[in-house]
């Protein structure tokens, strides 16, 4: 086990890196940076002003050289200011971090809540009107744009029957009670987006093991089909669906930019991506590398998932004979 955690972390420290470095080099050879967007925002700095804010900030070295500069504060805990909110990139992102994992949290769970029954049923009542009507509702919620489908909810809950407010995050340091209202259209928009393709995923693991020997067997020894789903099928249907919600696991914390947008809550995706519009530098690069930390935490808890979920696996990379 501690063999197994050293060398993920070593290969995720790795990865950072690599990422880290491909990502400011992007971000730097864009065109234009924060002392020209200030020169233009501002006619009264000369071309003399601008020499001297880039010579200041360093960004008339190579940049390699402002990589490593940033790189050794980023080791030492400092990742720099946001250009756009006068803050502490870190001071910044805590807070969206915080609001993203609300929504994005609250939505992953109630998708899967959903989701794993609902492809539970579907393959057990396979090519049933029940079977058929779960599938619709799966193509549906994939087929889907985020914009129509935030539009819809804001025009039908917000507009026509006033239950609930359009946009928002209610009054500022409010508690979760007091943004609870403000949560309820972009948490029903997200959770109708994916409880769709985690349905699907679920239904096709748990018709390819009940396809399975083992359950052959058990249904052969007296099983009944409760039992033969919830004791011998479902652990098994577990895996490929752990795979996908450690694949989704960095999006969840980067944000969800077009339902962030349309309810006004300020998460991860709205963040970055503003960032990334007023060439804030230091805060899209540390967003980014914040969601890769992230989707590489999500593969290792998978890694784990699959460990509790079938007994062959184990962290020596050698099957166990349990």
């Amino acid at each position: 086990m501690l063999r197994f955690v050293t060398g993920r972390l070593l290969e995720s420290l790795v990865v950072l890196a690599l990422i880290s470095f491909l990502t400011y080099g992007l971000i730097g050879l864009m065109p234009g940076d924060p002392i020209d967007v200030m020169v233009s925002a501002n006619p009264d700095l000369s071309p003399a002003d601008a020499a001297r804010l880039k010579k200041l900030y360093g960004l008339d070295q190579p940049i390699l050289t402002r990589y490593a500069r940033w790189a050794e504060n980023a080791l030492m805990g400092d990742f720099g200011y946001s250009r756009l909110h006068t803050k502490p990139v870190t001071e910044v992102l805590w807070s969206r971090l915080g609001n993203t994992v609300v929504l994005l949290g609250l939505s992953l769970i109630l998708s899967l809540a959903l989701a794993i029954p609902l492809g539970v049923i579907a393959a057990v009542k396979r090519y049933s009107p029940l079977d058929y009507g779960i599938n619709l509702f799966c193509f549906a919620g994939i087929s889907v744009p985020p914009f129509w489908l935030a539009l819809m909810v804001i025009i039908l809950f917000a507009v026509q029957l006033n239950w609930l407010p359009a946009s928002g995050m209610g009054p500022p340091g409010g508690s979760l009670v007091e943004r609870l209202p403000h949560l309820v259209l972009p948490l029903a928009t997200l959770t109708v987006l994916s409880v769709g393709s985690f349905t699907r995923f679920m239904r096709a693991a748990m018709l390819q093991t009940l396809r399975q020997d083992y359950i052959r067997t058990a249904q052969a020894k007296g099983a009944s089909p409760t039992r033969v789903v919830t004791s011998h099928a479902l652990r098994n249907a577990l895996i490929p669906l752990a795979t996908v919600v450690a694949l989704s696991f960095g999006g969840l914390f980067s944000g969800a930019l077009i339902t962030e947008t349309m309810f006004a809550w300020l998460g991860m995706g709205k963040t970055i991506y503003d960032a990334i519009l007023g060439s804030d530098y230091n805060l899209a690069l540390v967003g980014l590398l914040l969601a890769t930390g992230l989707t590489l935490f999500g593969n290792f808890l998978a890694d784990i998932a699959y460990v509790a979920l079938d007994p062959r696996v184990s962290f020596t990379g050698q099957e166990s004979l349990r």
